[in-house]
């Protein structure tokens, strides 16, 4: 009896455990210590700090273009999350993929939707490594009273059949509908770096709730 009481105790922990990543945010993505859920260049680019996922650097130029990446896919969710980009030399700029993938070649890019992050695509949505261009962005002088550059800044991602909202603290800066059939409505989240810049991005307090899709 004493061995089953303690075995019934101990699953009970793990699932008191289990259920503290759940909140009213969602789901978390990250569990502020470890790359559980994640993979990417964990040797070099990326780190954690302080309960943060950062990558690049601010002493050495990224080389190019790195990604860090759920291992699972997701289709229709809320992603809500908090970013912060700094440097101030060559290209600053990072983004969170979404529906998105990883390519081949090269090995190190993806492609997909990207929430922009950086001077001059602050909140927009972009195209990676796909149609390669910005498919809509906010009117460039409101958003940037919205922003707090060098700061953190709460990042929300809506995607619902199709239907793509950005919000940057509290602001909606994008609403778009995706109008061609064959552009993928599911796919890998991930935290990009753009090569080309002494950068840095951390992102901290990753929390996804998936929602059902409608039938």
């Amino acid at each position: 009896m004493r061995t089953s009481t303690a075995r019934l105790f101990f699953i009970g922990l793990i699932f008191i455990g289990c259920q503290s990543q759940d909140t009213s945010e969602g789901r978390a993505l990250f569990d502020g210590k470890t790359f559980q859920g994640w993979e990417g260049d964990t040797l070099k680019t990326w780190r954690i700090l302080e309960g943060m996922l950062v990558g690049g650097s601010l002493e050495e130029t990224v080389p190019h273009n790195d990604f860090l990446v759920t291992d699972r896919e997701y289709g229709d969710f809320i992603l809500r999350l908090q970013i912060k980009l700094t440097g101030d030399e060559g290209f600053i700029n990072s983004g969170i993929q979404f529906h998105s993938q990883r390519l081949n070649d090269p090995a190190h890019e993806m492609t997909g939707y990207q929430a922009d992050w950086g001077e001059n695509y602050w909140a927009s949505l972009y195209d990676e490594s796909r149609r390669n261009k910005t498919l809509i962005a906010p009117d460039s002088a409101q958003v940037l009273q919205w922003i707090k550059k060098d700061d953190w800044n709460d990042y929300q991602i809506q995607a619902e059949n199709g239907h793509i909202q950005l919000f940057i603290n509290g602001h909606q800066t994008v609403d778009y509908i995706e109008s061609d059939p064959a552009i993928p409505q599911f796919g890998r989240i991930g935290v990009q770096i753009h090569g080309g810049g002494k950068a840095e991005v951390s992102v901290r307090d990753i929390f996804i709730k998936e929602l059902k899709q409608n039938q």
